[in-house]
């Protein structure tokens, strides 16, 4: 069962990364490490995150990506259609459910941006942490 209340992962620390910034490294034990970008992050070798889940699901649309970054919809926009279209899907709740099982107390958000801090990192970190 899946579930989109953060309540489900108590405790859980969640915190925004470059990929380029922890290549060739591993979690450390009690983190989980989920790569949030649709496309694969441009010259980086699968080996360079082999400690990273890769999660497509949770990433936005790619017409919403596109749209974002061709300049077409704002940043509020793009936040506010990202969260519908997690509302609307289960790929929330599958993160959540993997960050239970794993029983994960730090989850590391991994994205390919150059400002991580205007992606939909933002978003993914405010449900799952709750403050939102």
């Amino acid at each position: 069962m899946t579930s989109n209340d953060p309540a489900d992962a108590p405790g859980t620390t969640v915190r925004v990364e470059r990929v380029y910034d922890v290549l060739d490294r591993e979690p450390v034990p009690g983190e989980l490490w989920v790569l949030i970008d649709r496309l694969w992050p441009r010259g980086v070798a699968k080996a360079r995150l082999a400690g990273a889940l890769w999660d497509r699901d949770i990433a936005p649309s790619t017409e919403l990506r596109r749209a974002y970054h061709g300049g077409e919809v704002s940043e509020a926009t793009f936040d506010e259609r990202y969260r519908a279209e997690l509302a609307q899907g289960s790929a929330l709740g599958a993160l959540r459910d993997r960050i239970r099982v794993d029983g994960a107390h730090t989850v590391v958000l991994l994205v390919a941006s150059k400002e991580p801090q205007h992606s939909q990192a933002v978003v993914l970190s405010d449900l799952l942490s709750g403050t939102e």
